[in-house]
Parts: C-alpha cells; structure tokens; sequence
C-alpha cells in the first residue's frame, strides 16, 4: 500500500525553521546553496524574489521528487508512475537491454503500449518520505569516545536506527543515515522504494549527447539529454503526486527551483583535506581515469560489438574525466586553499583565547592533520586493491565479505552491510546486467596491472593477488573459468552465506578469499584512523564556526555540503559574460541544425534531419540558469513558483565544476532541456502521441 508523506514532519519544520543542530563554515549567498528540505531559506527567496514557499507547495515537491540509487536524480511527471530522468542517467538500462539486433543505447528505445516498457536490470528508484533529527542520540552514544571505539558507537547507532525506521520492512523502505555540516549535525532519511523501473522511451544518444565530449561542460548545448522511465508494483504503474508539465518551458529572469540529489561538495573541508585533495586524490584519479579512457577507447575501435559493450563505460569515464580535472583546475589555479587555511588558523585563534572554547571544542585541525598522515601513508595500497576488485571481481568480493560481515551482530557490522541495507546488496547482485567476457577480462587485466604498478612487483599484496601469473594471464582465467556471470549463482552464494562462500571453488570466489584480509585490515585502519578522526574534527569545526558566528553577531542561513541526499535550489534562467562575450540563456531547435556538421559528435540522427522542415525551429532547446548543482543533480526537475516542471537539468558548464569547491554566480550555471523542446520532440520527431498527451494531462 501506498504511504503518504508525512506531513506533521515538514510542515512542523517548516514553521519553526530551527536548525536544531550546528552548521558549517560559511554563509550563503543570494542564490547559492543546495538546501534541506527542512531547512529552506524562506526569508532569503522572500526578499530577493517576493516568493514564500507554502507547506503544501514543498510537500508536492518532495512527494513529486525522486532519486535513482545508482546515482542520479528524477521526477514524477504523471499520476501513472511516469518517471523523467537523463538519458544518461537510463544509460546502463539502455546497454543491458540491448542485444545483437538492438542497440537502444545509440538507436533509442520507443514503445506504443504499457506492454512494450521494459524492466531495467537492477535500478532501484526511491522517493523521501520523512526526514528525523537524530543528532542527539548519535552524539549521546559517541561522547567522549574516540578512534575504534568512536567508529564502533556509530556503527551500533546506525544500526538500530536504521532497522528501528525500517519497521520489519526492507523491501518498501530505504533508510539512510546521513551526516550534515561534516558530522555537526546527524539525520536519518527515509525513502519508498521501488525496484520494478521500466523504460518507457529514450531517444538516440546522438542527441541526447549531441556535440559529444567536445560540448560537454560546455554552453551553448543542443541536447535532449531524456528518458522516460515507469514505476511499477505489483505489476501495476504506480500512483504518487507528479509534477504537471508546462508546455511552454521558463522564460529569461524567471525564478526556478532544482529539487534533486547533488553529489558531494567540499566548501566546508579544511584546508589540509583540500591540498590532499589536489596533490595527491585528483592527480592520481586523472591519470587512471586517462588510462581507463585509452583502453576502452581501443577496446571500441576492435569491432562494432566491441564498440557497443563498451560506449556506456566510456561514456561514464569521460565524464568522469572532465568533471575531476575540472575540480583540480579550480583547486590549482584559485587561492581557495591559501584562503580556506587562513579562516583555519583564525578559528583555532578564536577557540584558544577561551579555556572554555578550548574545553569544548579541542584542536580539531590538529585532528585533521593526523588522520591526513594516515590517510596518505594507505592510499597507494587502497587505490591500487580497488582498482584489482573490478567488475565480477568486485561483486565476488561483496559476496566473501557480506558473508563476513553477516557472521557478526548487526550492530557490530561495518556502513553498508546492516540488515535495514542487505535488500539493495542483494537487489545488485540479482540483476540481470550482461557480462561481455573480452571487455571483463581486459578491464580486470587493467585494474590487476594498475595494482602491480602502484605497488611494486614484490609487495606480498600483489604477489598474494598474482601468483605467479601476469595480469593479462590471471584475468583471463578468473573470467573464463568463474560462474558469478549468472545472478542465480551469486544470489545462491549470498542467500548460503559463510558456509557456501568458503566451500566454493569458483576461482572469482578463491581469489576475493585471499585478498579479503589485506580488505579487511586496510578497511579496519581507514575506519578508525581517518574516517572516525575526520568526523569527529570537521564536526567540532562546524560548531566551533557557527559558535563564532553567532557570537559575534553574522549568523546568517547557512546550508550543509551536498551528501547525494535531496535538496531545493533557486535561482533565475539567465545567461553570462565570458571573455567580454555575452553568452545567451537560451538555445533553440535552429542552433542546433546550424552546429551539426554531419559528422560525429556533431552529426544529428536521421529522424531529426527528416523531421527538420515540420519543426518549429524557434523553439527552445536548452537553457542555462543560477541554480547551484553538482554532480548527482543529473536528472533533476527544474520548477516554476508554480510548481510546474519547465526543464531537466544534464549539465553545467566549465565554471560549474568548481562547484564543489565554491559557488560564483557570475558565471557557474546549470544547463537544462527545455520542456518546450520535450513536447516538441515527442510529437513531431518520434510521433509519441500519448506519451505527449500523458505529460501534458498527468494520465495515460
């Protein structure tokens, strides 16, 4: 059944708009930030745009919303379940469903009836229902704790709360705990969840990515980045709240509002994790992200089977590629880690000249300092063990050490393994993704050499993972010879638990054993060394900061840094100045014909070229706007005061990517489809009648 939003839990904090506990570093401003829902910057939007969001509004909003776990964010946009996300956010649905006669990552997928939409191997799509302060009691059971004994009273914490939210239920509900304002504050998100996604509708990748890499990150942009997904239960669409679509799309200087899921920031880090970030975790990143791009770029050049396996992946890690080489350029070419150390220095100043200050809140950079050390004396062997779990590698390994981890109470078992999460393990393990046994055996010969690289030839880690063979000879007998290609066989080693995984002979399963100490031990020492250390010390650095704020009178709406949990920004469709060039807000239909060249990435799909003289080429296509996104806000709705959806965002461009570092209203901007172009598309280039009609009237 159907369980409706709470809504004592956001209208009781929407009236109050307590923040019940303490924030992080900086004050927003005019148009930055990516807000909890409980927690909205109403006096803020009141007085820049004369616009107060009611209860009612907010709750539509957060009942319309919705998120796919595997990273990306989504829409209701019908009262039947219709789904609106990214095409490629559906791209790893579009290359699971493909086979030898259809290749519906690159041709689209189209379907007439709600008997052609299709099951989307292992997507997981969940809506939030409420969201619980649990601050107190996560600070009651860790106090005073600290290294081991601090990481084993939030693994006790997130494990009752998270069953006691569950309520026996684990296949309707999703319970997360997240950790606000770097540990400063602590809330418990409960989602619905489904896990019967189908594909509805995805149009070619040829202008869903029109302008390829080149484009990306870029503006202006010419694309339709869409697919349209259904949720089903029971073998039935779904009925939940949605957004009612405008078929007129925004217009220049209009408030709009991002509701989705952003990934992570870092304008709250300190300085020493942000210089760790830029001189040692992003430089190494870049460089196995180019090699990966190398090889699966050859791999594609083999053949047109080759090809078509591996364009998800290389998709993705060219994505990748640009968006942390676009972090790293603002970290190397800004002073925001000179600035971020200055604001350091002069907080641990201001808690030293009061021994009460100091009693509370300690030295917490010198915390910082500490587990940094650790953190860069294990990240070579960290890097180099994940990058040897690839693919079925890595699931062999969520297979031994759920079973591990299973052995244990539940309140004793390391993040991810508690009962309130084996649903979504097991939900991964059942899907039915193709395995391609030559692209699986080059990328684990890839991730086996890069391991041997880091680590040197005679480190016993890598001689424990080789033996006596080469990378490229290893992988290719682990992958020939291991069954974990079938979901019968990994669910038949989950549901058997300890026992069938050390009685297993399958060689995938062997090799997981022998690396799953070294696992266990680097875990063991990231967890209590560094992750407990770094939580307890930017936590303290939260409320020293907002301690200091309201002290000396500037205590301002602040927001927490993105968690990919859902959040509200506003801002106005407008464009920017770049290099004394005015760059419009809006593209259109005429723009795009006049950028395609007729070769790739710029060469536009047949039914476009066709369909060219009964468009409306005024139309807009795309559109750029102040919102402030990040990574995860993929697939996001963006809405008018009404409510109404007008866009979808895809993209930022090249200054957003800094985004999460800072935010610069000057020139980050958010880059979305138009809905005017949506409608248009359905019904003159793919003759999608009802699905048209569906969007415009809320029904089938």
């Amino acid at each position: 059944m159907e369980r409706s939003l709470g809504k004592r839990s956001f209208r009781t904090a929407f009236l109050a708009l307590v923040i019940t506990a303490l924030v992080a570093p900086h004050s927003a401003r005019a148009e930055e930030g990516m807000w909890t829902f409980d927690h909205l910057p109403v006096a803020a939007m009141q007085s820049a745009y004369h616009f107060t969001p009611t209860p009612e509004w907010i709750e539509h909003v957060i009942q319309s919303s919705a998120r796919l776990a595997e990273g990306c964010s989504a829409s209701f946009v019908s009262g039947d379940g219709l789904v609106m996300t990214n095409h490629h956010c559906a791209n790893s649905c579009l290359a699971a469903l493909s086979d030898k006669q259809h290749d519906y990552f690159r041709n689209g997928f189209y379907t007439k009836s709600l008997a052609e939409e299709r099951q989307c191997p292992g997507m997981e799509l969940d809506r939030l229902d409420s969201i619980s302060d649990v601050s107190s009691q996560v600070d009651a059971q860790t106090k005073g704790k600290t290294a081991k004994a601090y990481s084993t009273a939030l693994q006790e914490i997130e494990s009752r709360l998270t069953k006691d939210c569950l309520q026996g239920d684990a296949a309707h509900w999703r319970c997360d705990m997240v950790s606000l304002y770097h540990g400063g504050q602590t809330a418990l998100y409960r989602y619905r969840r489904y896990q019967d996604v189908r594909i509805v509708m995805a149009p070619e990748q040829g202008i869903a990515f029109f302008g390829g890499d080149p484009d990306n990150f870029n503006y202006p942009r010419y694309d339709i980045d869409l697919s349209m997904l259904r949720v089903y239960e029971n073998g039935k669409p779904v009925h939940t709240p949605y957004l009612q679509f405008d078929i007129n799309g925004p217009r220049e200087n209009e408030l709009v509002f991002t509701s989705g899921n952003p990934g992570r920031t870092e304008r709250g880090l300190p300085a020493a994790a942000l210089a760790f970030q830029r001189d040692v975790i992003n430089p190494t990143v870049i460089a196995l992200l180019s090699v990966r791009e190398g090889m699966l770029w050859q791999y594609a050049r083999e053949s047109a089977e080759h090809e078509k396996q591996a364009e998800d992946e290389l998709f993705s890690t060219q994505n990748s590629l640009k968006s942390y080489s676009g972090t790293q350029s603002a970290l190397r070419t800004s002073d925001i880690v000179a600035r971020r150390a200055k604001e350091d220095a002069a907080l641990q100043k201001w808690i030293d000249a009061d021994p009460a200050r100091k009693q509370e809140f300690g030295t917490p950079f010198a915390m910082v300092d500490k587990a940094i050390a650790v953190q860069r004396e294990l990240f070579a062997r960290n890097v180099g063990l994940h990058m040897a779990l690839d693919g079925l590698a890595g699931k062999a390994m969520m297979l031994v050490n759920g079973a591990a981890e299973r052995q244990k109470p539940d309140a004793k078992r390391n993040a991810g393994y508690h009962d309130a999460q084996l649903g979504e393990i097991e939900a991964a393990l059942a899907a039915k993704t193709p395995v391609y046994p030559e692209l699986e055996t080059t990328s684990l010969a890839l991730g086996l050499t890069t391991l041997r690289q880091i680590l040197g030839a005679d480190d016993p880690l890598v001689r424990e993972a080789l033996g006596n063979d080469s990378p490229d000879t290893l992988a290719a007998r682990l992958v020939r010879e291991t069954k974990l290609a079938d979901p019968a066989v990994r669910l038949a080693l989950w549901k058997g638990g300890d026992a069938a995984i050390h009685a297993s002979s399958d060689p995938m399963i062997a090799f997981a054993r022998r690396l799953h100490p070294t696992l266990t031990a680097l875990r063991d020492r990231m967890r209590d060394e560094v992750s407990a250390p770094l939580h307890q010390a930017e936590g303290a650095i939260a409320r020293a900061r907002f301690a200091q704020a309201k002290a000396e009178g500037r205590l301002d709406a602040l927001y927490p840094d993105a968690t990919f949990s859902p959040r509200l920004s506003y801002g106005t469709v407008r464009g920017w100045t770049q290099d004394g060039k005015n760059i419009p807000a809006f593209t259109d239909f005429a723009g795009m014909y006049r950028h395609a060249t007729g070769s790739a990435p710029f060469q536009l799909p047949q039914r476009w070229l066709d369909a060219k003289s009964r468009l409306d080429l005024s139309t807009h296509l795309d559109f750029v706007s102040t919102n402030d996104i990040v990574g995860g806000n993929s697939g996001s709705p963006v809405l008018n005061r009404e409510g109404h959806a007008v866009g979808l965002i895809f993209d930022g461009n090249l200054p957003s990517l800094a985004g999460d570092l800072y935010y610069n209203i000057t020139s980050n901007r958010a880059v979305s489809t138009d809905t005017s172009a949506i409608i248009a598309a359905l019904r003159v280039v793919y003759d999608e009648q009802a699905l048209a009609e569906e969007l415009i009237n809320g029904h089938r």
